[in-house]
């Protein structure tokens, strides 16, 4: 919940579906379902695409609706992954799914049986399908996303490929059409044209995507310049528009859904006690390792300490997913004391900054370490500022798609192999860099704890409410608290931390003990707020 109104991630009106009554989605949670997709098809039928619940169907005529999941079987009969966010419809009954991190499937019998694209069919890149991603244009299906556009017209059997010319290097045989970056967020159809938004702005193409041209230099639309910009927001006649629709050359994009705290019978809460006011955090901010230029967000599925729902081991680190070769830079002045392989190969490169950390009884030297690069530039001994480029963002090591994987670590003693060793799985010093790394422009940071009734700190707990739009590509739903496996900062001794979090007044809930908790936190841009749930 944000600010004083009430707003509910509900179902939209479905037009096929006009004078049906629609029953609610079924919420396994009892915090509300995340609608991350909603789409009519041409049959008729309602389809829905969630966070960690899979899709939703309802049929037409019928009064409940169905559920797809992901399952141990998916060769045929169940889909790859359970976070569905695109979907799309062909002309003779094909109907196609996108998801958040493992890549697409396609029905061809309604949704009964699937064949699907992941890893294994895909290997590390083409996993991010973009938010509302899959576009049909007669027998053509063209899928956007983090690593350029995938395009089929014969139902997966051929595939062709739209990249940038990093890209076209290992795509040569199957390179359909170049386009200036492969990072593709938004794609959307309008007559004779294919919209593309990516980090360097709008293009389109006339001719199914053999040929581009940045919509900018036409004088189509101009983008929002206050940071971080994103090309699918568009000013047009001095209005920011924000609906899903077509206006004359400009495409224009919804806001994802927001998620409210509701009680039980789904009603607003009144208003629950206040944490404490937002001040300046306690130790330094370095900066961020990608440029606001490139895609600077921090992906929200998996940040520091989550398991992104039970599915994945605790992360010891925060993720930038961007394009192969998009450059990373240091965050903090200091030596290169790491530069090669470290884990199952991972191009790596560590820095011992110049700044120490002093607690009431220690004096700790950080580290940060880069992980997954294409190519290293700085090498072991040498001198690093802040901004300086370090290496280049790539897929190595244990990775599914083209990012940066961050750590910062604060380590009492000096020593390299604690802080990079490849048979080490869970450093025994790192921390949570969105403690560390500035904010984005014009946002702030929410830290803090919850405990149980004995006085134990809750593991894993997912407190809800909290609303970050930004990036729509790794959808927010909740916040999860660290597990045996994390550690805290040495300062904050916090349960849970996350940044770049909108200004605003949030209300947010946790389950302690089969109790929900409640708290309302104010967030400021530049400070932290820290906040605690007690039973």
């Amino acid at each position: 919940m944000r600010g004083a109104s009430c707003v509910v991630a509900s179902l939209c009106c479905f037009a096929p579906l006009a004078g049906q009554t629609i029953a609610p989605l079924p919420d396994s949670s009892g915090w509300g379902v995340h609608v991350l997709a909603r789409v009519p098809a041409p049959d008729g039928s309602a389809w829905v695409g969630t966070y960690g619940q899979g899709i939703f169907v309802l049929r037409k005529g019928e009064g409940r609706w169905e559920q797809v999941r992901s399952s141990n079987d998916t060769a045929a009969h169940a889909i790859s992954w359970d976070f569905v966010h695109a979907f799309g419809f062909g002309p003779r009954g094909e109907i196609w799914y996108g998801t958040v991190g493992n890549g697409w499937g396609l029905s061809l019998d309604g949704g009964k049986t699937w064949k699907n694209w992941e890893f294994a069919q895909l290997g590390p890149e083409w996993q991010y399908v973009a938010p509302g991603g899959i576009v049909t244009r007669g027998d053509t299906t063209y899928i956007a996303t983090a690593d350029g556009i995938k395009l089929t017209w014969d139902d997966g059997q051929t595939w062709r490929v739209i990249t940038d010319s990093i890209g076209a290097t290992t795509t040569r045989d199957s390179l359909w059409g170049k386009i200036d970056h492969q990072y593709v967020f938004r794609i959307v159809l309008d007559g004779q044209h294919i919209w593309i938004g990516t980090p360097r702005g709008l293009t389109r193409s006339a001719d199914g995507g053999r040929t581009w041209a940045d919509a900018q230099s036409v004088g189509l639309c101009a983008r929002v310049d206050c940071p971080p910009a994103r090309s699918d927001w568009i000013i047009h006649n001095g209005e920011v528009l924000s609906s899903l629709e077509l206006r004359g050359d400009c495409a224009f994009i919804d806001p994802p859904p927001q998620i409210s705290v509701l009680d039980r019978d789904g009603q607003c809460l009144p208003a629950a006690p206040r944490a404490g006011s937002p001040k300046v955090p306690q130790h330094n901010w370095f900066k961020r390792p990608i440029a606001l230029t490139d895609q600077p967000y921090i992906d929200q599925t998996y940040r520091f300490g989550s398991t992104m729902g039970g599915n994945f081991q605790a992360h010891q680190g925060v993720e930038f997913n961007n394009a192969d070769g998009t450059p990373v830079h240091a965050i903090g002045d200091g030596v290169v004391v790491h530069s090669g392989p470290a884990e199952r190969g991972a191009l790596t490169v560590a820095i011992k900054h110049d700044a120490r950390l002093t607690t009431h009884d220690a004096r700790l030297f950080v580290f940060s370490v880069y992980y997954h690069n294409s190519k290293l530039v700085a090498q072991v001994g040498q001198r690093v500022k802040a901004g300086d480029v370090i290496a280049l963002v790539g897929n190595t090591g244990r990775a599914t798609n083209d990012h940066l994987h961050l750590e910062v670590h604060a380590s009492p003693f000096d020593s390299t192999r604690l802080i990079v060793d490849p048979d080490v799985r869970y450093p025994p010093y790192n921390t949570n860099p969105e403690l560390w790394i500035e904010p984005l422009p014009g946002t702030g940071m929410i830290a803090g704890q919850v405990w149980d009734s004995a006085g134990n700190p809750v593991q894993q707990a997912r407190i809800y409410g909290l609303v970050k739009p930004e990036p729509r590509e790794t959808p927010f739903s909740y916040i999860e608290t660290y597990g045996p496996k994390n550690h805290s900062d040495p300062v904050y001794h916090e349960h849970f931390g996350i940044s770049d979090v909108p200004p605003g007044t949030y209300v947010l809930g946790v389950e302690i003990g089969g109790k929900r908790v409640f708290r309302q936190v104010k967030v400021e841009a530049g400070k932290l707020t820290w906040v605690e749930f007690r039973p």
